[in-house]
């Protein structure tokens, strides 16, 4: 596993050992930031369920702004770190050890601008371009989150969502947690599904 391209480009990533994290690959990791690759510079990131950290830092290689990322697995949160360490990304990023519905509830009142200050700040707030999540598959989580990020102030009608899921996995209920499908990438065994909030009627 490596970084693809960016400042930091083809270094290579520890990943968690153990059944708790599935890496995203490269060929997939590389294929989807070709697609957001014109809208990543200078963006703020959100990576939920981070694993290895390598969707977030393959984000600040190529020229976001900012990143978070978000784990509560006490050995992928040390190889995140590590991974940020050994990529000279960590001034960028923020590392939040809890669980996902748990750090969205707390970046919706207390993110900062710039990144570095942002869980101490309670004086401003700001929204995400791009949240990537990567859950367990065949779940359901997605539903939870989905619901917590509609109600969330860290997105809004720009914010770009990208999940990843199984392929024979449905996620029929986009629409009912507020949101539209801009488009689906089907991989061989797993998809991206881009998404966004639905304009108010």
């Amino acid at each position: 596993m490596r970084v693809i391209a960016g400042i930091a480009r083809s270094m290579p990533l520890k990943a968690a050992e153990g059944d708790n994290t599935r890496p995203t690959t490269d060929r997939i990791k590389e294929t989807l930031f070709n697609m957001l690759q014109s809208d990543i510079a200078g963006c703020r990131f959100l990576d939920l369920y981070s694993g290895s950290g390598a969707i977030g830092i393959e984000a600040l290689s190529r020229g976001a702004k900012e990143a978070v990322l978000v784990e509560n697995a006490r050995q992928a949160i040390a190889v995140i770190k590590d991974n940020l360490t050994f990529t000279k990304l960590s001034p960028k990023a923020v590392v939040m050890e809890q669980d996902v519905l748990s750090a969205i509830n707390r970046l919706s009142v207390v993110m900062a601008m710039p990144v570095e200050r942002a869980l101490k700040d309670l004086e401003h707030k700001v929204k995400f371009d791009f949240i990537f999540m990567d859950p367990p598959y065949g779940k359901d989580y997605e539903y939870d989150v989905l619901l917590a990020l509609s109600h969330s102030d860290i997105v809004d009608r720009y914010t770009i969502i990208v999940i990843e899921e199984a392929l024979n996995v449905p996620l029929d209920y986009i629409d009912e947690c507020g949101f539209e499908t801009v488009k689906v990438k089907n991989y061989k065994t797993n998809k991206h599904i881009f998404i966004r909030l639905k304009e108010s009627e």
